[in-house]
């Protein structure tokens, strides 16, 4: 019998193996809760609030040092939001975001500049987030001199230090954003996050801009960045081929609940969400990726707020007449997998067949 626990936050955190004893996470999200208003000109007029969209609904997870993490789901799904809410780009309504036991939507303004300096987010759009009138060098060095962590005399080495980190040259250094191709500007907004010496890197969607052979050079470049610096990795994607390469856990996130979580290769061979299991059929590898993991185009969701129920149920091929009426708790599978549904995580069955079945055309 799987166990239906009292609360969202006692299952929603990093596995560990028998015996093993678990490290203290880096971060403890737990019960997030944003809406937003989307406002017409009618509604400014007549002073109305307009659609509230629910953006995160009782959000509750743990990330363990130096784990990758990745955060999958369709436009709309609130990942981007949770990104940008862990510095506080995005104020939560409700809950708490604790950094190394310290919770960071109560933080003064002074430890706030210090968490963001070390948790650091990296754009999809690189060319957005540099400045076109300064040089690169001067754009990837100002976090450390902003910071302290280097002095002018030392600049130039540490420059040199953060451009092979990378694989870029020094002589890129001397040239402007325009100059670069969109992977080498992806290269430098990296290096410009590691200069402020980061715990966490968070990246945003940070590859799907970029030529799939581009996408593979960057994917390794965070794989041996994790591995030389001890980073804690956060990606942001809709791509489950890239993060079946880099991820070891992936949370799959839909109309801003967090609906499954687990080890990426047992989320991927066998889901427990019909979301999931959606979401692999659709993919245009689907069949390959599961092979290789031993692993329904879908509309976007409406902008409203949640109603009882699954919000999944409309599209689900394993909806139950439960589904309608109440909202799925998170039902701990087997340890470190969790999943919101009231079918998949106690039908083995039909939890198999979601693992195999599904169609390899475009999403």
């Amino acid at each position: 019998m799987n166990e239906v626990p009292q609360t969202s936050q006692s299952v929603f955190t990093p596995a560990s193996g028998e015996g093993e004893q678990q490290e203290a996470p880096v971060l403890k999200i737990e019960g997030l809760r944003k809406e937003f208003a989307k406002r017409s000109l009618a509604d400014l007029l007549a002073k109305r609030d307009g659609v509230r969209t629910l953006a995160l609904d009782d959000v509750s997870l743990s990330i363990a040092p130096r784990e990758a993490l990745a955060l999958v789901g369709e436009s709309g799904s609130g990942k981007t939001t949770l990104a940008r809410s862990l510095v506080r780009l995005v104020d939560p309504d409700a809950g708490s975001i604790e950094f190394h036991g310290s919770d960071i939507l109560k933080c003064s303004r002074g430890d706030l500049s210090s968490i963001r300096r070390r948790i650091q987010l990296i754009y999809q759009d690189p060319y957005s987030s540099l400045n076109s009138a300064i040089k690169i060098g001067d754009a990837i060095i100002e976090p450390a001199l902003v910071h302290h962590l280097v002095d002018k005399a030392g600049a130039a080495s540490r420059l040199e230090e953060l451009l092979g980190h990378v694989g870029l040259g020094p002589t890129l250094a001397r040239r402007y954003p325009r100059a670069l191709s969109g992977g080498q500007r992806q290269r430098v907004a990296i290096a410009r996050a590691l200069a402020a010496e980061p715990e966490i890197l968070i990246a945003d969607e940070a590859v799907s801009a970029l030529d799939v052979s581009v996408q593979a050079q960057v994917i390794r470049l965070f794989a041996r960045l994790r591995a030389e610096l001890g980073l804690t990795l956060i990606f942001v994607s809709h791509q489950l081929a890239t993060v079946a390469q880099l991820c070891e856990r992936v949370a799959i996130m839909y109309r801003g609940q967090l609906v499954e979580l687990g080890p990426t290769a047992e989320v991927f061979a066998r889901p427990r969400h019909g979301y999931t299991a959606a979401l692999i059929g659709a993919h245009p590898g689907g069949r390959r990726l599961r092979a290789r993991m031993n692993g329904a185009a879908a509309p976007s969701p409406a902008p409203s707020l949640q109603k009882p129920g699954c919000p999944f149920q409309h599209r689900c091929a394993f909806a139950a007449e439960i589904c309608a009426h109440e909202t799925p708790p998170p039902v701990l599978i087997a340890p470190g997998h969790v999943a919101r549904c009231h079918v998949l995580p106690h039908d083995l069955d039909l939890a198999a067949s979601a693992g195999v079945r599904g169609r390899d055309t475009p999403a």
